[in-house]
């Protein structure tokens, strides 16, 4: 993993093989923290620029030979989209940091001069860094990342700046820990095998884990669980965690989808939409990935997580289009679309983690096509209480990721009813994201709650952007960890 440090060593005498300096658009493109660059170097990188044509669009990487009087190899001009430095924000700086490390992957040693002042700024530009750095642990002939990043500031003794890095480094790589996670093979990481990582990884920590199997899910009415789960040789499994630190000023419950693969079931999918469905546990990650790292940063809120695992498989023990189920609690559900199976795990979670009365309930899942017809692949829904859902936004804003709130319409609701069940699993077609949210209300007893669906952004199907890799994302767990922050300061 990409390891990050601060350095007030002045250029001149940095030992590194990059220095990235940051260049913004616009009608003047300009070169930033020239100041930070010996005298003599300066002219020398205004005139490179001008050479290699730097525009300073975001995501732009030009690499020139470092002039004379720099302490490297390479000069690197990395675009920040922003036009002007009026215009630079923390995610900005995020993305400019990821952008550079992520493209000088098989570089031992870069150094950042990007303009970050304060305190919030330096932990952006670290963040951006380690989630540009990564690389799926489980394909070897991949590239290798970038060893060592230092960030320039003024003083590299600053309490507040080691702090936000020390923060930006576990956030990045629990955003990591969730891309290993839905990048690893359906064939290697299922219901079982998902427990057993959990386990593997709160080893040595203070997060609590329980597993239920399928005989104790049986035993104990998960009908939603077993009946997904039924189909597969590879059963079922209920995983929850617990970070439970003295004097916590709040139970969060948090609940993820964590469907490890997802064929439709009998209401089988066309062979092309199975070729990304191993993200489909891409909630249950952000769960996991989450709660450890309220643990690492010592968040002074009780968090519970609950992974909600099964494999939707289709066979002659599979769930069959219009069997009736019982949900955890007694309540009945039709099964009218064995592919709309996402909404009875969460149903069953959902319920066990009321049971034990949190403050606050929320669950996230790759849950509906619908999603992505509504806000494409790299904006995420979230539905639920006003309260909730409004902190959800405001915490994705700080965090830096894309949440857009969506209503759960009334009229909707009746489109669920069924002739021989409480409810049906599927309802109006129009508007399907919000007749999700609506299936989960009915689960959550009135209590606050907020639910993120993240169907098209947690999985990257095109080439990777500033700090994201093909492949999985790891989305939502700045935004959960900024909640509880919230929650921690309330």
């Amino acid at each position: 993993m990409t390891t990050v440090s601060l350095t007030s060593t002045p250029l001149a005498k940095t030992r590194t093989d990059a220095v990235v300096l940051a260049t913004t658009s616009g009608d003047d493109p300009r070169v930033l923290g020239l100041d930070a660059l010996p005298k003599q170097a300066r002219a020398a990188v205004e005139s490179a620029a001008r050479v290699v044509g730097a525009t300073g669009a975001a995501d732009e990487l030009l690499k020139v030979p470092a002039p004379s009087g720099l302490g490297a190899s390479l000069l690197v001009l990395a675009g920040t989209g922003a036009d002007g430095a009026d215009a630079l924000t923390d995610e900005t700086l995020r993305r400019t940091a990821g952008s550079a490390v992520r493209q000088l992957a098989g570089t031992g040693s870069v150094t950042l001069a990007l303009p970050a002042t304060t305190a919030a700024q330096v932990g952006a530009v670290a963040e951006g860094a380690v989630l540009g750095g990564y690389v799926f642990s489980g394909h070897p002939g991949s590239t290798e990342p970038v060893g060592a990043v230092e960030v320039l500031v003024a003083d590299a003794k600053d309490k507040e700046s080691r702090a936000a890095v020390e923060r930006a480094q576990v956030v990045g790589s629990a955003v990591n820990g969730v891309r290993d996670l839905v990048n690893t093979p359906p064939n290697l990481l299922y219901p079982e095998s998902f427990a057993e990582r959990a386990r593997t990884l709160a080893k040595g920590t203070k997060v609590d884990v329980t597993v239920l199997d399928d005989d104790a899910l049986r035993a104990g009415g998960y009908g939603g669980l077993v009946g997904v789960g039924q189909g597969s040789t590879r059963g079922p499994r209920l995983v929850r965690l617990e970070w439970k630190p003295r004097k916590a000023t709040g139970h969060y419950a948090l609940v993820g989808k964590g469907i490890t693969f997802d064929s439709g079931g009998l209401s089988i999918k066309p062979a092309k939409s199975m070729e990304t469905m191993k993200s489909d546990m891409a909630g249950a990650a952000a769960v996991l990935h989450t709660v450890l790292a309220a643990a690492r940063l010592n968040v002074p809120v009780r968090v519970t997580g609950w992974l909600a695992l099964a494999e939707n498989m289709p066979s002659a023990t599979a769930q069959r289009p219009s069997d009736v189920i019982t949900i955890r609690g007694g309540r009945t559900v039709e099964v009218l679309n064995t592919d709309a199976e996402g909404r009875l795990v969460l149903a069953d979670a959902l319920v066990a983690a009321g049971e034990e009365d949190p403050d606050v309930l929320v669950d996230i899942a790759t849950l509906t096509g619908a999603q992505m017809v509504a806000l494409g692949n790299q904006v995420s829904a979230v539905m639920g209480t006003d309260d909730v859902r409004g902190a959800v936004v405001a915490a994705a804003g700080r965090a830096g990721e894309q949440f857009w709130p969506m209503p759960l319409p009334e009229e909707l609701r009746p489109s669920l009813t069924s002739p021989v069940a409480d409810m049906a699993n599927i309802g109006e077609r129009y508007g399907g994201m919000l007749v999700a949210g609506l299936f989960l209300r009915e689960f959550t007893d009135g209590r606050p709650w907020a639910h993120l669906d993240i169907a098209g952004p947690a999985f990257n199907e095109g080439g990777p952007r500033h700090y994201v890799p093909k492949g999985g994302t790891g989305v939502g767990v700045r935004t959960l960890l900024s909640l509880l922050d919230s929650a921690a300061q309330a």
